[in-house]
């Protein structure tokens, strides 16, 4: 499959909404990635223009991911990037950029964090390949 893989560190911007959608439990929110470069005539950092990304994170990722995250947690984001393309409330053609997250974890350059293990549960008791049997 030719999907195209992105790795965002960023800041969670909305509350993680966690839902299901037939049965299956999702989670998103919106990620806001603010980017630096150094300019060298006023020696000072700069930032760039706010990006804005929709995350969603399906199945056990959107169940471990809800009660961890929370607005304003540094992240770390890796997923399939998408877009999608919608006329907005003022009639304007609009493109938004999302990720449909494969893993989720905090930005640890940022702060600390403790780490709680699940019980294995599914159809193997394997975390890792209850992924692979609910995608297939």
């Amino acid at each position: 499959m030719n999907q195209t893989m992105v790795t965002v560190q960023g800041w969670i911007g909305t509350a993680p909404m966690l839902r299901e959608v037939a049965g299956v439990p999702v989670l998103n929110f919106r990620l806001g990635c603010t980017p630096r470069h150094f300019n060298r005539a006023t020696g000072s950092w700069v930032d760039s223009e706010t990006q804005w990304y929709g995350v969603s994170a399906w199945r056990r990722l959107a169940s471990n991911a809800e009660p961890s995250l929370r607005q304003g947690d540094p992240v770390v984001v890796h997923g399939r990037l998408d877009h999608r393309t919608y006329v907005n409330k003022h009639g304007i053609e609009v493109v938004a950029l999302e990720i449909d997250a494969v893993t989720i974890g905090h930005d640890l350059t940022r702060g600390t964090a403790s780490f709680v293990k699940v019980a294995a549960s599914g159809p193997g008791g394997d975390p890792e390949r209850d992924g692979e049997v609910a995608a297939a």
